[in-house]
């Protein structure tokens, strides 16, 4: 009989039981060595995380995507998971081993599994994955953890001659934690990219009561112009498409323009997000 990490859909709480050598065979499928989870279980990224510091029996610290995701981070569940070790290991299959001495205050404890601090992931992937992904996943770690760039620039001055800090400085000034989901990170990196002032993201738009009428992916306030990525549910889904056109209506009534942009856009015609932002901003007052 055997102690093993059993993982359950839904919290993906791990909880510790004792099974024998034949319920092991038949109702549980090895992900690591040593480590098991109930057949028909497809770990997310946060599984996997915890699947890995299982696999090590706690010797190691969770980093990179699996302590993003540890953190609650969206988005990651097709990367490998992350472990920093003091001693060399020879690692799995998808997963990514690394010897690197983590101080002891950028070390923090996430449902009972040791991580680095969101800053402390934040400079480290920042530093090493390439500039577009990286700008997608510490987007998408500042929104889970609600981290700032000052956070990760703090934590940076204590290192200043890590490897990768280069890439570090030409991301954080595109950082911006209020994206909810890849493809808002995509639409503004894309304005960024052209030229455009940074966005202001999550623009909430009050009525003479007081009251949200409305809030935007990102745009420009002061001039009014706003830019939103509509899922394809904004272009399948009746009840939604028929809100959609009335909220748009009342922006108009309210002197805003928004541009709108779909899956497609964003892939096929990218300049024609771009060019019709920047003739909006014009038409608004911007001296672009």
């Amino acid at each position: 009989m055997g102690e093993i990490g059993e993982v359950f859909p839904g919290s993906w709480a791990v909880r510790a039981g004792v099974v024998s050598a034949w319920e092991l065979r038949k109702d549980f499928e090895r992900v690591l060595p040593d480590v098991y989870v109930r057949k028909g279980i497809r770990l997310d990224a946060r599984g996997r995380a915890q699947a890995v510091a299982h696999w090590v029996k706690g010797t190691g610290i969770l980093v990179g995507f699996s302590a993003a995701a540890m953190h609650g981070t969206q988005w990651l569940d097709d990367k490998p998971a992350e472990i920093a070790l003091s001693t060399r290991a020879r690692p799995p299959r998808h997963v990514l081993v690394y010897r690197d001495a983590i101080p002891a205050d950028e070390v923090c404890g996430v449902g009972g599994f040791r991580c680095t601090t969101p800053a402390r992931t934040a400079f480290d992937l920042a530093r090493r994955l390439d500039f577009g992904e990286a700008v997608e996943v510490v987007d998408a770690l500042c929104n889970a953890t609600r981290l700032t760039t000052a956070d990760i620039e703090r934590l940076a001055e204590r290192h200043p001659r890590a490897r990768g800090a280069t890439s570090l400085r030409r991301v954080l000034p595109y950082i911006d934690g209020g994206a909810e989901s890849i493809q808002e990170t995509r639409t503004r990196l894309l304005l960024r990219q052209a030229g455009l002032p940074a966005p202001e993201t999550q623009i909430r738009i009050h009525g003479p009561d007081g009251m949200t009428l409305a809030r935007l992916d990102m745009g420009w306030r002061k001039w009014r112009v706003a830019v939103e990525y509509d899922g394809a549910h904004h272009w399948t889904d009746r009840d939604q498409r028929a809100w959609d056109i009335d909220r748009s209506a009342v922006l108009e009534s309210l002197g805003w323009t928004l541009i709108r942009v779909s899956a497609a856009l964003l892939t096929h015609r990218p300049r024609t997000i771009t060019t019709r932002a920047l003739d909006a901003l014009r038409r608004h007052g911007a001296d672009l």
